[in-house]
């Protein structure tokens, strides 16, 4: 940017679209998606310029972010869990709402494939509405990297539906979440997601930890003694038959 603004030729040249397609792939760190619906100077910016989806809406609910990393979905289903411990099932006979009230996670499928931006968002919890609350909640929320530039999106026509709730009724060690391109499931990069030792804070260590692959992304925090944790899952479509553009995993103390 600052080569742009030492001639006209320079700054013709900085302004290439290919030029801020080489910087965003190689600052996030993922493969070329093909065909986008933006300029990539936008999804640049989108992507850098500090905005998390809980700036756009619910901002009396927001305490704390941290930015986790990119991914991408080659395919077009994932799976959502609380739990990351190996195996990862997928009752394929189950239902969504029956596969997270027993097992905590779920396939949701029209995924919109290509980059996803993922954050570790810090809200209040919704049990209540008061400020001076001290409860929170923990959301792994991640979005494809159109979502802000969508017009959808900006006018608040798209918003998050509820897919449903898991309930850990005992003593959790950590809040964890993940998610997951089924596709790319059994890669060597996801295994390294699922080790866990490798990555997760050790006891009394009560830091969020997060780790990413190509085609996962994962959180876990561990917590002091507790009675269990309630979990929710919401998506974000384009549109009521549109693609899944934004995933939460939501969770809280019981």
């Amino acid at each position: 940017m600052m080569l742009s603004a030492t001639s006209k030729w320079f700054r013709s040249i900085i302004m290439e679209d290919s030029i801020w397609k080489y910087a965003c792939l190689r600052d996030l760190q993922v493969p070329d998606p093909g065909k986008v619906s933006f300029k990539w100077i936008n999804l640049y910016a989108a992507a850098f310029n500090g905005c998390h989806s809980y700036k756009f809406r619910q901002q009396e609910k927001h305490i704390d972010w941290m930015r986790i990393g990119a991914f991408s979905f080659d395919s077009q289903n994932a799976l959502l869990t609380n739990n990351l411990i190996l195996p990862l099932k997928i009752h394929k006979e189950k239902t969504t709402e029956k596969m997270l009230e027993s097992n905590g996670c779920c396939v949701v499928r029209n995924i919109k494939s290509g980059i996803w931006i993922a954050d570790l968002q810090l809200v209040r919890c919704p049990v209540c509405d008061l400020n001076t609350c001290d409860g929170t909640m923990q959301v792994l929320d991640a979005r494809h990297i159109e979502l802000f530039l969508s017009e959808g999106y900006q006018d608040g026509s798209w918003d998050y539906e509820l897919l449903g709730s898991h309930d850990v009724k005992k003593q959790a060690d950590g809040a964890s979440a993940g998610i997951f391109d089924i596709k790319h499931l059994k890669d060597c990069s996801t295994s390294a997601v699922l080790n866990l030792k490798s990555w997760v804070g050790k006891p009394k260590d009560w830091q969020p930890k997060a780790m990413i692959a190509p085609y996962a992304v994962a959180v876990n925090t561990n917590l002091q003694e507790n009675e269990g944790l309630h979990i929710k899952f919401h998506t974000m479509k384009s549109g009521k038959n549109g693609e899944i553009v934004s995933m939460r995993i939501c969770e809280q103390l019981l």
